[in-house]
């Protein structure tokens, strides 16, 4: 199992990739975002976006299932306090190739529970081979600490 000091500061972590399907655009948006781009090739083609694309909420979504896979899988998680600064750069179609990663930004032990660190991280989910990120954000996770840890002051 890993814990919060697992992880150092500047840590980039790769979390794989997902291919994103029509299917999956209209069967989440018909549940969650029902607007007709999302749920519609016709409605799609006619709109500003010129096609099918997914909810922004879909694209986070699949970065969190990446996420969650590469990263929280074998962590000792205790949740997440919220997600800041949230952003949609570019629209994501059926056919692209998303590729999820998640950089450490800073460590912060619990005031209240010295078992526990909350680590601030940026998530990047990048398009095909692009270098520019179609959606970025910054989580926070709280991981439990190693038992011979707990002393450790904040790293930033």
């Amino acid at each position: 199992m890993k814990f919060a000091e697992d992880y150092d500061i500047g840590n980039v972590y790769e979390l794989g990739s997902h291919q994103v399907t029509a299917e999956e655009i209209v069967d989440f948006a018909t549940r969650y975002d029902p607007q007709g781009y999302h749920v519609s090739v016709e409605v799609g083609r006619q709109s500003f976006f010129g096609g099918l694309v997914a909810s922004g909420w879909n694209t986070a979504s699949i970065w969190m299932s990446l996420y969650v896979r590469g990263l929280l899988a074998d962590a000792e998680v205790r949740g997440s306090p919220g997600v800041d600064e949230l952003r949609w750069y570019s629209p994501v179609r059926p056919g692209d190739w998303l590729h999820g990663s998640v950089e450490v930004l800073k460590i912060t032990p619990d005031v209240f529970e010295r078992n526990v660190a909350t680590l601030k991280k940026r998530g990047i989910l990048r398009c095909n081979d692009e270098t520019k990120p179609v959606m970025s954000l910054i989580i926070h996770s709280r991981f439990l600490r190693r038992p011979d840890s707990r002393s450790v002051e904040p790293r930033q």
